[in-house]
């Protein structure tokens, strides 16, 4: 079997195909979750908490469906094109995003703020839909079977990373764009009313929280162009045989339709479509509507955990990709789905804990909020951007993704329709108590993933199992 030692030069060159890759992916999600900063700054002068709900579960559905056309585009044009389209097309939509903002506030512009966003956002999502199906699609030929527990690890790493720059770096520019300053600046608010001469201006610059993650994603999009490459032969290094299962029995690329009737009646990446499908309803129901609960209630401002939740976020997302990958090669022989097993265990305990502490001990009920989320980005890079090429095969890795990936985001919007219609409005918002059923929501279906990941405990692609 292939061993795994590679050269310094390989490693070195490997992490300089990562590096803009990775922060390019991270940035995307910033570009992607500025609109739960926006909800938040603008409240509902921008939209109602349904209204929210509605257009992110829209935009969701459509990332989930869009897989079905960007997996095989991926797969065929390569991942480095596939990068580039999706990260200029989210460059293009936040842009106008933050256009439209712009002209409704300077120049009179009257527009219907819940249609226009429901199709800016629906398209933007589209776009970001071919990063991760990119991730994985180049990430495949660089990385053997036996290491890719450490590529969950840099994926689920760019995830968190994404979160952080999405939360902290978002709301320390919403507040950086506020009128007038409301209290005393952090760091990274002070950073950008220096860059880009925000703030003090007797206007809420709400279009900045587009144009920003437009400007940075257009950086990286200019360092992937030069840097990226899909393979180790397009980098000058040999190409090698990474172990790896395939959907298909010659190995070479298949339709979508192909491609997803292979999934759907395989026995192991049909179960982690289930799995995923719950990691999208665990993700999102605490990642969004942890804060703008502390937001309606009272504390966001003054509890650490909300002040700084994309920092928590970014920690948790480490902790968690880390522990992941290395306990998925170490202890279990690059089994993915015990790890799941037991995060989704650790996560079925603390939804119970967060739905009895909501109005009670807030650090009970913030730390449950961020071990979730330390969990679920575990689950999510092992089982997403690894278990998919191990079974699908690097030269369908992109469409495999793409339908795993898809159940992410079909749950997502699933939670997003459902909690956006169950949480309070108005002054009824203001109690912990009227937020029960936020967390119930979520409780059956950490249950379901957990039983799922229990079904296919000893799953490994079929060249490691004769190995």
């Amino acid at each position: 079997m292939e061993t795994m030692k590679h050269s310094w030069q390989y490693r070195l060159r490997r992490a300089a195909n990562w590096v803009p890759l990775g922060f390019a992916y991270a940035f995307l999600y910033m570009g992607r979750y500025n609109l739960t900063v926006a909800k938040s700054a603008m409240g509902d002068a921008l939209m109602t908490k349904a209204e929210f709900g509605t257009i992110f579960a829209v935009g969701a559905w459509v990332y989930g469906v869009s897989f079905l056309l960007t997996g095989p585009l991926a797969d065929k044009v390569g991942g480095r094109a596939a990068m580039l389209i999706g990260t200029g097309g989210a460059i293009v939509t936040n842009f106008v995003m933050g256009l439209m903002l712009y002209g409704m506030t300077n120049w009179g512009w009257t527009m219907p703020i819940f249609s226009s966003f429901m199709l800016l956002y629906a398209i933007n999502m589209h776009f970001q839909s071919y990063g991760a199906i990119s991730i994985v699609t180049v990430k495949a030929p660089w990385f053997h079977v036996r290491e890719r527990g450490t590529f969950s690890t840099i994926f689920g790493s760019m995830i968190a990373f994404g979160l952080y720059f999405a939360f902290d770096w978002g709301f320390a520019l919403a507040d950086a764009t506020r009128a007038a300053p409301k209290g005393e600046l952090g760091f990274w608010a002070r950073t950008f009313t220096w860059v880009f001469g925000l703030g003090g201006s007797g206007t809420d610059q709400n279009w900045w929280l587009f144009f920003v993650p437009a400007i940075i994603m257009a950086v990286f999009w200019v360092v992937m162009f030069l840097f990226l490459r899909n393979t180790p032969g397009e980098a000058g290094y040999a190409d090698f045989e990474t172990g790896e299962e395939s959907v298909s029995a010659s190995g070479e690329r298949l339709p979508m339709r192909e491609v997803f009737l292979k999934i759907v009646s395989h026995p192991v990446l049909l179960v982690v479509c289930g799995i995923e499908f719950c990691s999208g309803i665990l993700r999102n129901g605490i990642m969004h509507w942890y804060p703008l609960f502390a937001g309606e209630v009272g504390f966001k401002k003054t509890f650490y955990v909300t002040q700084n939740w994309g920092l928590m976020l970014l920690v948790a997302g480490l902790l968690g990709s880390f522990l992941t990958g290395w306990c998925s090669d170490r202890f279990f022989q690059s089994r993915r789905a015990p790890m799941a097993a037991i995060l989704y265990g650790l996560m079925a305990a603390c939804v119970g804990v967060l739905a009895f502490t909501l109005g009670g001990n807030l650090w009970l009920a913030g730390g449950a909020a961020v071990l979730i989320s330390m969990a679920v980005t575990g689950v999510h890079g092992i089982l997403s951007g690894t278990s998919t090429t191990d079974f699908g095969g690097a030269k369908n890795a992109g469409a495999a993704t793409g339908v795993v990936d898809g159940m992410v985001y079909l749950g997502t919007g699933l939670q997003s329709i459902i909690i956006g219609n169950l949480t309070p409005v108005g002054a009824a918002a203001k109690d912990p108590a009227n937020w029960f059923w936020w967390p119930m929501v979520l409780v059956p279906f950490a249950a379901v993933g957990l039983v799922l990941s229990l079904r296919i405990w000893n799953a490994l692609p079929r060249n490691l199992r004769k190995s």
